[in-house]
């Protein structure tokens, strides 16, 4: 597995997210919203002489073999960092921050700051195919093998922890932790759609060749050039169509604007690409 610095860095950024989230809002509420975190906030309120972060690290490492087996090394190597690390983060707050009470009594603004937060750091570590255990590990599994979103994976997946939390928190918690992780499910789908979204530009010019030229020089993007016929002027067309990334769409569009004030350019969004210069 070849290390990736920048990938490492993403991961931590992720985890420190995630902590500030939980931590602060959704452990001191008892916001048990799936997960092996959530499933470890039950058994820590159940077993109080034992530390969160440790429990925690006992369940993560239930689900690391299947990890390394089904989802491969890289997977699983990362999995077990971002989970020991998730638990030390917790552990760390708990010496250093000790809370005793969540920062409001309002248990719904809780459960949505916590949620967000969480849902955030959690669209960072997915983003870079990494998971923090537990049933994240359930969930990167049922999306690789059914395409399922990965924010519906985790749903399902953490459908009978939030049962299990309202049996033992009451079903008013309960309740609010099913709906903390069809939010949480929802966030990280549309974090993970945002990193990876790509834009589709179809344009026409009377500059086409110069506008083709900059994109495959300057750019470094591949063009597919369509012939058409103006539905109204009868006359031919040439249609550039190009998948670029936000900063390399901006760029285009102003050359575009600057050589051909007329220029009809269409833009539309796409969450995933596959093929060379984008996944490979």
């Amino acid at each position: 597995m070849k290390f990736n610095i920048k990938r490492f860095m993403l991961i931590n950024l992720g985890l420190l997210i995630m902590t500030l989230g939980m931590y602060f809002f959704l452990i001191p509420s008892n916001l048990a919203v799936g997960g092996a975190t959530g499933l470890a906030m039950i058994l820590s309120y159940l077993i109080p002489s034992i530390p969160m972060g440790v429990i925690l690290a006992a369940l993560n490492i239930i689900l690391f073999i299947t990890a390394f087996i089904v989802l491969g090394k890289e997977f699983g190597g990362y999995t077990v960092y971002a989970s020991l690390a998730l638990s030390g983060m917790i552990g760390l707050f708990e010496l250093v921050i000790p809370m005793t009470a969540p920062f409001t009594d309002d248990l719904f603004i809780n459960l949505i700051f916590g949620i967000l937060i969480n849902g955030v750091g959690m669209g960072i570590v997915f983003n870079q195919n990494a998971s923090t255990g537990g049933t994240d590990i359930i969930a990167k599994i049922i999306n690789k093998y059914t395409h399922m979103d990965i924010g519906k994976s985790l749903l399902a997946s953490d459908f009978f922890i939030t049962i299990f939390a309202g049996l033992v928190f009451g079903a008013r918690l309960g309740m609010y932790a099913l709906l903390g992780i069809v939010i949480n499910s929802l966030v990280i789908d549309k974090m993970i759609a945002g990193f990876n979204v790509k834009i589709n530009m179809l344009i026409i010019s009377a500059e086409l060749d110069s506008i083709n030229g900059y994109i495959l020089s300057d750019i470094g993007r591949g063009t597919t050039i369509y012939h058409g016929e103006g539905g109204f002027s009868n006359e031919d067309k040439r249609i550039i169509n190009t998948i670029v990334s936000r900063s390399e769409y901006i760029k285009i569009r102003d050359f575009v604007r600057n050589i051909d004030k007329k220029a009809f350019v269409s833009v539309s969004y796409v969450t995933e690409v596959e093929g060379e210069g984008f996944t490979y």
